[in-house]
């Protein structure tokens, strides 16, 4: 990779601490089409942090394959209008092979969690 596709260098203690990142189940996984893209809506339960709904597009995976699944979740960016509801939490994931760009699959951890933990 070249410094011209890498982003500037940032302060850790500045950027990525500022940043509520936890470990959420995902509770109910419904179509969502108000959406400008084929979307999900997913219920999510963050533990002490409360149950959150976010809007995404892991429309690649089947329903079954995402409800129980553990996520990671940005808690603390401002909510965001998409179609008729407000997505609360952006789910973090990496782009779907082969698919669309902005289809996504969910990062999970490696084993399983417990709800409501950091990520550091």
């Amino acid at each position: 990779m070249t410094t011209k596709e890498m982003k500037k260098t940032v302060n850790k203690e500045e950027t990525f601490d500022l940043l509520e990142i936890r470990t959420g189940k995902v509770i109910s996984v419904e179509d969502f089409p108000s959406a400008l893209k084929k979307s999900y809506k997913l219920k999510i339960d963050f533990g002490k942090f409360g149950i959150k709904q976010s809007i995404g597009r892991f429309t690649n995976h089947s329903k079954d394959e995402i409800k129980d699944k553990i996520v990671l979740g940005v808690l603390n960016f401002e909510p965001r209008q998409i179609g008729s509801e407000i997505s609360e939490v952006l789910v973090l994931g990496v782009q779907f092979p082969k698919a669309d760009s902005g289809e996504a699959t969910f990062i999970t951890p490696a084993i399983d969690t417990k709800i409501g933990k950091k990520l550091f």
